[in-house]
């Protein structure tokens, strides 16, 4: 016992306490099952995305298409294109490259997306309730002034992300304690703060859409797309709520399988909620997207 000596942190010492073996380096890599997993599931709502996006092309002078505001539905559909794809960031040995991106991708990306949604439920709003001749709010929405939000809010996303990367950015760390003879490779967030100023920003925006979308969901049903964007935000939430707690209750791998799962369920649930029953009267039922249908 006098002689004994305390393995140093990157190995441990076996069963019978006579040498020290060398931890096993983890994270969550494209090779294994959960990651493979996830990639695939990030490509495969990729390239439904893209699929989605070229049916609306493909229909654009149609009624229903032209109804829930044609611009805003491609701004919609191109920024969740790359919100599927910023998952595969963390994916992979992570390195100064990707933990610097994650942060950067993930907040402006889902900040355009919960914008624009956010531009989209107004626009709704304005129309059905302020399309009296001469009042100020119809003359706000013919010169496109709902559209301003995306830039508007994304611009205070990246301040807040320059304010994160110019004090305290995102560095590779290792983690020899949490699991028993393994180092995990994992992205340090650097400035905690940052890391909740930015995930606040967005959790509130999509709350503020929440809220401006339930509101509007009484109103005339024709085209009125008012419940599908409150059911899209509501999955877009309850993920991000849920995200919380089980985030700060794993390690390792785990802890960003659950970070890739949270980001391509919210996206998801944004994609199937507001565009599935717009492809669905497209492809299946034409005879429903025609003006007799849009006005009766």
């Amino acid at each position: 016992m006098d002689q004994c000596v305390k393995c140093p942190d990157h190995q441990y010492a076996n069963t019978e306490g006579t040498t020290c073996l060398q931890k096993a380096v983890t994270f969550l890599a494209y090779e294994d099952p959960l990651g493979k997993t996830l990639v695939c599931t990030a490509l495969c709502l990729s390239a439904l995305t893209a699929a989605v996006l070229g049916v609306f092309v493909r229909h654009q002078h149609t009624p229903i298409v032209k109804a829930n505001n044609r611009a805003l539905s491609y701004i919609l559909l191109i920024s969740l294109f790359p919100c599927f794809l910023c998952s595969l960031l963390f994916i992979g040995h992570p390195n100064t490259a990707t933990c610097t991106l994650q942060p950067i991708a993930f907040g402006l990306v889902f900040t355009v997306a919960v914008s624009t949604v956010l531009a989209k439920t107004i626009t709704v709003v304005v129309a059905f309730k302020f399309t009296a001749p001469g009042r100020r709010m119809r003359r706000l929405l013919v010169s496109g002034a709902p559209n301003f939000i995306i830039p508007s809010c994304s611009l205070i996303q990246l301040t807040l992300c320059g304010i994160w990367l110019g004090t305290s950015p995102p560095f590779v760390d290792s983690d020899s304690h949490s699991e028993h003879g393994h180092i995990i490779i994992t992205c340090n967030k650097g400035s905690v703060t940052a890391f909740y100023c930015g995930l606040g920003y967005l959790g509130s925006l999509a709350l503020g859409t929440f809220t401006v979308a339930f509101l509007a969901r009484n109103l005339p049903d024709t085209f009125n797309e008012a419940k599908f964007l409150t059911f899209s935000m509501l999955v877009f939430c309850s993920v991000w709520l849920t995200f919380l707690p089980v985030y700060h209750s794993t390690k390792g791998r785990v802890m960003v399988a659950v970070e890739v799962f949270s980001i391509l369920a919210s996206s998801a649930g944004l994609l199937g909620c507001i565009f599935a029953p717009k492809c669905y009267i497209i492809l299946k039922r034409p005879d429903k997207n025609c003006l007799k249908k849009v006005w009766n």
